[in-house]
């Protein structure tokens, strides 16, 4: 960013066989291969942006060879995960162009897969707070858009959980979510839901990974972002899940509103940056309980994660510092953390000895599963005995305390 560079298509190296040729020709000898010399040309033709295509030109005046086949000659792998990387130019990173090409991709893919009915049921696309997400929201649903499919596109900030619930809620035959999740600042990354809501499977990244392939320059109104604002397919989704969202989170799992309201105990929050504390906050008020402590550092998103290296709330105590001393002023006794898509839950308890005791991501599966559980044995009782939880795990230490407890 902030570099100016006057450069074109005319600052590419030709295409050389040998260094002689170019002695010959009055040329400085240029260590750029055919391969090479054809993916600087073929980004500067496809590429728009002015700030990557300006990189890669300053690559070439520099004769960077070896920054330019890492960033061209290299391509992102597309897994059931999607996309994670570093933001910057080139094929191996997330920017502009690769999320078009991906797009296209995945475009192509679903219409292979549910054919006409996805100009009726559409998809959903969501974006945390994260440098250049919100854009990257934008050229996809310009993809989408050129190809009139209905896209419901979240106008700000949301949870992760908010996109593959957008896809049941709506009927969507597929959701995009850019995110890195808990990765660090100078990454982003492409989530992809199927139309059950859930990460997709394999063999659809491999498929999905194919048809990127094969539809890599991009169409005439790709790089149109305004497109979402003007076409008549956009629909801004976030009013209407924020409300039936909340409702079914809380039909579904709010067990004990008057426990709730009554109770004394204190739970300390931190968003990690990222863009959880509006919405546990309206979890908090649905279920009745009392408002959290927010770690006031951490509680704005901030796509720099000022405080934190690794915004990852499951690296522990060192990633909880501040939450330690926010909930010890506040004699707090419960710490709740989100990454900064609010996807991924810490919890840490005080102990009577004053210390903080982390609870892994194991115990905290297992004691929601004994919750819930629980819970549905008391609405329930007819249907005991007889109902079982069936638990397939790698880890022994989680199987005996579920035997116990059930």
């Amino acid at each position: 960013p902030g570099i100016q560079v006057n450069a074109s298509m005319s600052d590419v190296p030709p295409k050389s066989k040998n260094k002689r040729m170019d002695q010959e020709n009055g040329m400085e000898p240029v260590e750029i291969d055919r391969d090479l010399s054809d993916k600087i040309q073929e980004w500067l033709e496809w590429d728009k942006n002015k700030t990557t295509r300006a990189h890669i030109n300053q690559l070439v005046k520099a004769k960077d060879v070896e920054s330019l086949r890492d960033c061209l000659l290299t391509r992102m792998s597309f897994g059931t995960a999607g996309l994670r990387a570093a933001m910057g130019a080139g094929y191996s990173k997330m920017n502009d162009l690769t999320v078009i090409q991906t797009t296209q991709g995945f475009c192509r893919y679903l219409e292979s897969c549910f054919h006409e009915s996805i100009r009726e049921r559409g998809v959903v696309i969501g974006h945390d707070a994260r440098h250049h997400s919100q854009r990257f929201a934008a050229l996809a649903a310009a993809v989408f858009l050129s190809q009139d499919i209905p896209v419901y596109l979240f106008a700000d900030i949301v949870p992760t959980p908010y996109v593959p619930f957008g896809v049941l809620h709506y009927g969507a035959v597929a959701g995009i979510m850019i995110t890195a999740s808990h990765n660090p600042k100078e990454d982003n990354g492409y989530k992809v839901y199927w139309e059950n809501g859930a990460q997709i499977i394999r063999p659809h990244d491999s498929n999905i990974s194919e048809n990127i392939l094969r539809n890599l320059e991009p169409w005439p109104q790709s790089w149109d972002d305004s497109l979402p604002e003007r076409s008549r397919l956009t629909q801004n989704p976030l009013d209407e899940v924020n409300k039936e969202y909340h409702k079914s989170v809380a039909a579904k799992c709010c067990f004990s509103r008057d426990l709730n309201r009554d109770t004394k105990m204190k739970f300390t929050y931190t968003a990690m940056h990222g863009v959880g504390y509006k919405f546990i906050q309206m979890i908090f008020r649905e279920f009745e309980i009392p408002e959290v402590v927010p770690v006031k550092e951490q509680v704005d998103p901030d796509p720099d994660f000022p405080t934190v290296r690794f915004p990852n709330p499951e690296e522990g105590k060192s990633a909880l510092d501040l939450s330690f001393k926010t909930a010890d002023r506040n004699n707090s006794t419960v710490i709740l953390a989100n990454d900064p898509d609010a996807d991924r839950l810490a919890v840490a308890e005080k102990q009577e000895s004053g210390q903080w005791r982390v609870f892994t991501g194991n115990e905290i599966g297992s004691l929601l599963a004994w919750w819930a559980f629980y819970n549905h044995k008391g609405r329930h009782p007819e249907h005991f005995p007889g109902t079982y939880i069936a638990v397939i795990t790698v880890f022994s230490t989680v199987r005996p305390s579920l035997q116990c407890n059930s």
